[in-house]
């Protein structure tokens, strides 16, 4: 694949190795690295050759989240535009939550918003020292209804209360203590962890490994098909609040670096 795409594949020894491309724009999804990770995603589910996913983001940091071009946007689009922006990413992180074969996720640096969904999608996670992480949402006047099915699979409802409502940083420790990650290394460290998990993997037998991912989401509180519906749905609830009049302050003040009308500091 061309290394100027916004999603990258090296496959190398069963790992497919799927880097988000867009190191200038720290990684942001926007609709073309959206579809070009679903079609990734896709692509590696169908090959043979493919028995474990990690995903990582190019440069130092993970993925920013949405884009900030196509927030701008979206603060101006009708409802209906809205809705079928945020089925994208609810129609990827679902794909990715549901994906067949161990996922990875090599979290190279900071995430925030959707990046968190794709973190709490994938099977096993690993961190590095230093990342910050936050679900900033309701600064803006929406909240993280897209990936809420899938972070709320990993984490508490107690945790949830604080995170999404305060909207603060999490260090990778917090993100670990929350239950959105297993390890965190020192950045240094990072590959070395990947691998030694990546080769514990790879020990298994691929249809066991295939097999026993299928029976956690059958055995969990919620399948990996009521995960993706949910956040269908939420993509809904996500696309009325963006057109209203509260969601419109908090975009016109985050782009015009200014304090929202409703904060006090």
């Amino acid at each position: 694949m061309s290394t100027d795409a916004p999603v990258t594949i090296e496959l190398s020894g069963g790992t497919a190795h799927l880097t988000l491309n867009r190191p200038d724009k720290r990684n942001a999804l926007d609709g073309a690295t959206i579809d070009a990770l679903s079609a990734a995603l896709e692509r590696c589910a169908k090959d043979p050759a493919v028995r474990l996913l990690q995903l990582t983001g190019a440069g130092n940091v993970f993925c920013a989240g949405a884009d900030l071009g196509e927030m701008q946007a979206q603060a101006q689009a009708s409802e209906a535009q809205n809705l079928a922006h945020a089925k994208k990413l609810a129609s990827l992180l679902g794909v990715l939550d549901g994906w067949p074969k161990p996922t990875l996720a090599r979290v190279n640096g900071d995430g925030f918003g959707g990046a968190l969904g794709l973190i709490a999608a994938c099977d096993i996670v690993v961190v590095a020292e230093g990342a910050k992480f936050a679900f900033t949402e309701v600064r803006l006047g929406i909240i993280p209804a897209v990936v809420s099915p899938f972070v709320l699979a990993k984490i508490s409802e107690s945790a949830a209360l604080r995170y999404f409502l305060t909207a603060e940083t999490m260090s990778a420790a917090a993100l670990k203590d929350v239950g959105l990650a297993h390890e965190v290394v020192s950045a240094d460290a990072l590959d070395a962890a990947c691998h030694r998990i990546s080769e514990a993997i790879l020990k298994g037998a691929p249809g066991a490994l295939i097999a026993a991912k299928a029976l956690i989401r059958d055995v969990a509180h919620r399948s990996a098909a009521d995960r993706a519906e949910a956040s269908i749905q939420m993509a809904a609830r996500l696309a009325r609040l963006r057109v209203q009049e509260e969601a419109q302050e908090g975009f016109s003040a985050f782009f015009a670096k200014r304090k929202a009308n409703w904060r006090r500091d």
